[in-house]
């Protein structure tokens, strides 16, 4: 159920890079999106159509170039632009929210344990006896407690995972980004994963932002789903709607939207995401603008 205020919304958002030849590539292009408490809104897109620009513009790693990215948490009288924020104040915005990044990104050097006590010990003035407390409940909400004292290269794929995931709870966030959680697992520690994030989305009451390409994982987990393209929003909808364009016959497709999405979802060779070459979009504008 989304509340009336967003806890984050994007308005006009425009990032650019530019390549090796010296050429600006507008990767973001006036991207505006509103993101509601307690909702999974998934980002999704092929290579190269922004959804990883857009996460980092999220987490305050990117700067804008042009708009406005507008936080509002629980505690927050009004909604406050991190495009603005001098480095102090967005690292008090970054305690609200945590992060698992592809890799799990553990800290190799330090135990499990060691690894999720970590925010706790930088961010908090907790006691050390209650540390040891909140990592075990937190290894516990992940299913990893036996694992505690093991290294991360002791881990399998999907148990660094899982442990990044205690990690990225330790500080009990209002918000959780996730850059691509399915990424490398197969199938079935893939949806296990899923399912895992869910159960902690409805335990801890947090809004979930998701980027990924996985459909499988997509249409299990979201709430919402916007789909990108060319740095642009190309469509929001509930996941309901996707599922309904995903189901629906070629032919029956009205509009080139309608037509790129399909393909998307689906997975199809063929289609306007490709050229003849199979090359996307923005890979063509990379080699041919």
């Amino acid at each position: 159920m989304q509340a009336n205020e967003p806890v984050i919304s994007v308005r006009n958002l425009v990032k650019t890079f530019v390549n090796e030849e010296g050429r600006h590539i507008r990767v973001l292009d006036g991207v505006t999106l509103d993101i509601y408490p307690g909702e999974t809104i998934v980002v999704m897109g092929g290579s190269g159509c922004g959804k990883s620009t857009l996460l980092n513009c999220l987490i305050g790693e990117y700067t804008p170039d042009e708009g406005q990215i507008l936080f509002k948490t629980g505690d927050m009288a009004e909604a406050r632009n991190i495009g603005t924020m001098n480095e102090d104040a967005m690292n008090e915005v970054r305690k609200r929210f945590g992060i698992l990044f592809q890799s799990g990104a553990l800290f190799n050097s330090m135990t499990v344990a060691d690894n999720i006590a970590l925010p706790l010990l930088e961010h908090s003035y907790v006691d050390p006896s209650i540390i040891d407390i909140v990592v075990t409940l937190k290894l516990q909400q992940v299913h990893l407690l036996e694992h505690r004292d093991k290294l991360p290269s002791q881990l399998s794929g999907g148990q660094k995972k899982r442990a990044g995931l205690a990690r990225a709870t330790a500080l009990d966030p209002e918000i959780l980004f996730y850059d691509e959680p399915s990424a490398g697992l197969d199938p079935v520690t893939s949806a296990a994963i899923d399912y895992l994030m869910m159960d902690l989305s409805k335990k801890l009451h947090v809004t979930s932002v998701v980027v990924t390409h996985e459909m499988d994982s997509a249409f299990r987990i979201a709430d919402r789903m916007v789909m990108l393209e060319r740095g642009r929003v190309l469509r929001i909808g509930t996941r309901r709607e996707f599922e309904a364009l995903r189901d629906r016959e070629e032919s029956e497709l009205e509009t080139d939207a309608d037509r790129l999405i399909y393909q998307f979802l689906r997975g199809n060779v063929d289609g306007p995401l490709t050229d003849a070459r199979g090359l996307s979009e923005f890979e063509k504008l990379l080699i041919e603008g």
